[in-house]
């Protein structure tokens, strides 16, 4: 009889068949279980703080002077919006814009009208009444005139005294003259406008005298009572220096800053107003340490910061105090006297971690990057 036809008759052969591999194999598992549990117990390494090794740059500090550095922008000393003082018609226009004119300078002249004509009047007027009172004065000594009348000649006389003061002034009022040396940095009339006292008439500026107008930061309060004077660097390249002509005793509510103001001679007028600058202020020596840029980094709290390594090879993050910059680097201060930068590695360490700190070649921190 052949095998597969005694198969086909007799199934339950095949599935017994299979009971007894399955058997056989899972028996075989547990066993090799048990070993690989066992070897792999035995090849279990003991956990233990592995420290890592960092190349170190030891230095001591210098000492130099702190700057604070702020932005601002040139403004012109004194600025001032004339306004017709007396009504009447633009007749000339005597002074171009941006020309610069001495103080009392005539810039703008209305028309006379019958200017000329009412201070004449009123200097009639003006003699009439004094001959009013000092005759009633002659009579009074003889009782002709009594005090009643003598206070009314006294008030006549009083009143006609300011009608040509008034009158004379109104005269005077037709050129709009310049309140002091400047220039004319935007005129609102022409020949042949009319204006009435209050219209605006032009902006006068003084350019003589400019001002970098800037803002410094609450954080930098501690340094305000040591302002007292700086550098201009202009997004032209000119660098002036200046005196603080002003500082804001409070700051301000919205912003939080202080405002200050760096006062520059501008005699010559080649610093222009209304540009971009960078002010370098001198807030007194300290000591510091020249480091590269490239050694800050970031902690936890997203803090700009150098990692140090200190007698006992433990890790610190010191948050950066920078003291002032320059092209070869920035000075740190408020670190250790002698301090060991961390110049390769900061990256793999944390605060408080225990290091194996390897001196470097003796290259300067602030050539770590190169």
């Amino acid at each position: 009889m052949k095998p597969l036809a005694f198969l086909n008759r007799r199934p339950w052969v095949i599935a017994l068949a299979i009971a007894v591999a399955v058997t056989v194999w899972m028996a075989s598992g547990q066993g090799n279980g048990e070993h690989a549990k066992i070897d792999t117990m035995q090849a279990k390494p003991v956990d233990r703080e592995q420290e890592v090794r960092v190349t170190v740059h030891t230095q001591r500090a210098t000492e130099v002077e702190r700057f604070v550095r702020i932005n601002g922008r040139t403004a012109p000393s004194r600025e001032a919006k004339m306004s017709a003082e007396t009504a009447g018609s633009v007749v000339a226009v005597l002074v171009e814009r941006g020309e610069f004119v001495k103080a009392g300078t005539a810039l703008i002249r209305l028309d006379m009208r019958d200017r000329d004509l009412r201070v004449t009047q009123a200097k009639a007027l003006l003699t009439q009444r004094e001959i009013e009172f000092s005759a009633r004065q002659a009579l009074q000594g003889e009782g002709y005139v009594s005090q009643t009348q003598m206070a009314e000649a006294q008030a006549a006389l009083e009143a006609a005294r300011a009608d040509l003061r008034r009158v004379t002034l109104d005269l005077e009022n037709r050129d709009i003259r310049a309140p002091f040396d400047g220039a004319i940095q935007q005129r609102e009339l022409e020949v042949g406008d009319y204006v009435k006292v209050g219209d605006p008439a032009l902006t006068f500026v003084d350019d003589s005298t400019l001002v970098v107008k800037a803002s410094i930061s609450e954080s930098e309060g501690r340094f305000l009572g040591k302002i007292s004077s700086g550098s201009a660097r202009l997004i032209t390249g000119q660098v002036v220096e200046g005196k603080l002509r002003y500082l804001a005793p409070v700051a301000d509510a919205s912003t939080r800053t202080f405002r200050l103001e760096l006062e520059l001679d501008n005699q010559d007028r080649t610093i222009p107003a209304g540009v971009t600058a960078e002010l370098t202020l001198p807030v007194g020596k300290v000591m510091a340490h020249l480091v590269s840029p490239a050694l800050l980094t970031l902690d936890d709290q997203g803090q700009v910061g150098v990692k140090i390594v200190d007698s006992e090879n433990i890790v610190h993050f010191v948050k950066a105090d920078i003291a002032r910059t320059e092209p070869d680097g920035i000075w740190l201060a408020g670190l250790p006297e002698v301090t060991s930068f961390i110049t390769i590695g900061q990256g793999f360490v944390n605060d408080g971690q225990k290091v194996i700190p390897v001196p470097d070649t003796g290259i300067s921190t602030a050539q770590a990057s190169e």
